[in-house]
């Protein structure tokens, strides 16, 4: 029979559980071992062990020079192998709790996990970290394997013992299918054939079971994904008619005739003809890689994520999530990253960290000021576009993202989506709570409506962002002249001002502009709220910052405008009335907006003044008048 299904499987256990040895043992047991192999596997075992060790098969997997010096397994190992059944790929992740991210990375595609426990040891914090992490990964499938029996003379009850505590662990964990087996890696007792030492186990050995287990309905058939990877327009005379979207399906199944949404654009249309490969297809379903023909061009790009009208994914910019942080650098609320979700990149920001999980006792930490290198935790991210997802326990490919660092383009985190983050008043009084004991909001007994009526004015935030020297500092200023010259109660909240003081202490990175943008807004908000109209002149050149601070205005009720003040950088720089674009030039100045540090310009301003507008002052005013802001007498 040909083998045409592949199962992807990760070994997983505390050091010196027989991971590598056992993985040895299926590649040798399989002949899935080259001559050539063999021989150097060989040599290296008799300098490890002398003439009389016979074969080291964890040599097999041991593949990087330090961790055949240490004896331990620190990176991901790769091994492929088949049977007439079934071909696999095999992931054998470290067992050290240092490299807890390594145990994530090779788990995260897999479809059945393989934990090992040293019969003489038993269930080690080790075997629950790595049995919870499965389970966070949604591992559809998982095999305990009881290793080293002959150590414990083959005792079925030890065995026993064994399989009652791990299920009575596991029976906190989100784990369908789990299946334990009593084995020998070393001298292959139930690894390839059912051993003669253990009559009283009635089970199948470890290769049957891995060649049956049924993986075919564990991919999600029901919900039609396919994330934008590109869209093809060959060219030339022959194919100048030609354009499809193109894709690995991730969810579902597409049928010639479907009709489709692109989402978050929401454009309709319908599936012409489906290509591949290897030729047009009726359908397509996971994991195919494809193009489809619509029967109409509508607009769509890398990153869209196409599906059915009545089956939709959630599409939100506030995403509730797990992860596991892989970085050194430690994670903090407002740290800002690029976010890879399907084929979206993104900017994200950390607008809270919940609580960070104990994977020994599954207790909850709440009090909570970052994630280390290998913590797993709870954190709720704000996108700067929105995101088309579904939730990770019901599609692993749609609900699941990393984290990059801006700087170092290093992969920070891995990370699971379990629901749209709850972002009102309530939820962030919640989270407020939680990070600080004994605190809350004194709201008094004049309420905004009494004193609004009592000073008869209406308080709302204008934010006016560009590049430095864009105009918007003037524009702003005169805008304030003008509302208070009108009996208007106005304050210009300008960021050089702040600088001064509030936000003195801040640098220019990303983080720090997160930051200066959320005291500001914070700030302004408290101004409003008071009745004031706070004009804020803030470069904030991340969309992220400034969708966080509307999101703040918004959950009080305050009215938040924004005002895009539009110059283009070479006018900016020929304005240049500080001198900053000169010396960054230069060299002199690091991290200017617009020169080595980004601006991202607003995509929904309420207001978009570009530098040849006319009267840009009215403008704003007839928005603050349109708006109820100002009253037109």
């Amino acid at each position: 029979m040909a083998a045409t299904e592949l199962l992807r499987f990760a070994t997983a256990g505390s050091v010196d559980d027989g991971k590598s040895t056992l993985i040895g043992r299926l590649l040798y047991d399989t002949k899935s071992i080259m001559q050539d192999q063999l021989e150097q596997v060989g040599e290296a075992s008799v300098r490890r062990h002398g003439q009389d060790g016979g074969i080291d098969l964890s040599l097999l997997t041991d593949g990087l020079r330090a961790e055949r010096e240490q004896g331990i397994t620190i990176d991901v190992a790769y091994r492929y192998f088949a049977t007439p059944h079934r071909r696999f790929i095999i992931a054998d992740t470290p067992g050290h709790v240092d490299y807890t991210r390594n145990m994530v990375t090779g788990a995260s595609t897999a479809d059945l996990a393989v934990v090992l426990i040293d019969a003489r040891n038993g269930i080690t914090e080790q075997s629950r970290r790595h049995a919870f992490i499965s389970s966070l990964l949604r591992i559809p499938h998982m095999v305990v394997c009881v290793n080293k029996m002959d150590l414990v003379d083959w005792s079925e009850q030890r065995f026993a013992e064994i399989v009652e505590e791990f299920s009575d662990f596991a029976a906190k964990l989100e784990i369908v299918d789990i299946t334990f087996i009593p084995i020998c890696a070393l001298s292959g007792d139930n690894v390839v054939e059912r051993s003669t030492q253990m009559a009283w186990y009635d089970g199948a050995p470890l290769l049957y079971h891995l060649e049956n287990v049924h993986i075919a309905s564990d991919r999600n058939l029901i919900d039609p994904r396919l994330p934008v990877q590109w869209v093809i327009r060959p060219g030339g005379d022959e194919h100048h008619d030609y354009r499809a979207v193109a894709g690995q399906v991730a969810g579902g199944v597409f049928q010639v005739g479907d009709q489709i949404v692109a989402l978050p654009s929401g454009a309709r249309s319908s599936i012409e003809a489906i290509d591949s490969f290897d030729g047009p297809l009726t359908e397509a379903f996971p994991p195919l890689s494809v193009a489809l023909r619509l029967s109409s061009e509508i607009d769509v790009s890398r990153g869209d994520l196409i599906c059915r009208p009545r089956n939709q994914p959630q599409v939100s910019r506030d995403i509730d999530a797990i992860v596991c942080w892989l970085d050194q650098r430690a994670a903090e609320q407002s740290g800002r990253y690029l976010i890879k979700h399907t084929t979206r990149t993104a900017t994200a920001v950390i607008s809270s960290l919940d609580y960070k999980i104990d994977v020994d006792t599954l207790h909850r930490d709440v009090n909570v000021t970052s994630l280390e290198l290998n913590d797993i935790g709870r954190l709720r991210l704000r996108t700067s576009v929105p995101l088309a997802f579904d939730l990770y326990n019901r599609n692993r490919l749609t609900g699941s993202f990393i984290l990059i660092d801006e700087v170092s383009n290093n992969t920070v985190a891995a990370g699971m989506i379990i629901g749209e983050a709850k972002v009102g008043a309530e939820q962030a009084a919640e989270l407020s709570a939680q990070r600080t004991v004994g605190v809350s909001w004194d709201s008094g007994e004049i309420t905004r409506e009494r004193r609004w009526r009592a000073l008869g004015t209406r308080g709302a935030t204008i934010w006016f962002t560009g590049l430095p020297a864009s105009g918007k500092s003037s524009l702003a200023a005169a805008t304030e002249q003008s509302l208070v010259k009108g009996g208007r109660s106005a304050y210009r909240l300008d960021g050089d001002n702040l600088r001064h003081g509030l936000t003195g202490d801040l640098g220019f990175s990303p983080k720090d502009r997160a930051e200066n943008v959320r005291r500001t807004a914070s700030v302004a908000a408290l101004l409003a709220d008071a009745g004031v109209i706070a004009l804020v002149s803030l470069v904030s050149p991340y969309a992220a910052d400034r969708a966080a601070a509307r999101e703040l205005h918004e959950q009080q009720g305050i009215e938040f405008i924004e005002v895009f003040v539009d110059t283009p950088l070479e006018i900016c720089e020929q304005r240049d009335p500080k001198g900053l674009y000169a010396r960054a030039r230069s060299g002199e100045l690091k991290e200017m907006t617009g020169i080595d540090a980004p601006y991202e310009p607003p995509e929904q301003a309420e207001l978009v003044i570009r530098h040849s507008d006319e009267e840009p002052l009215e403008r704003v005013l007839e928005l603050l008048r349109s708006r109820g802001v100002v009253t037109s007498g």
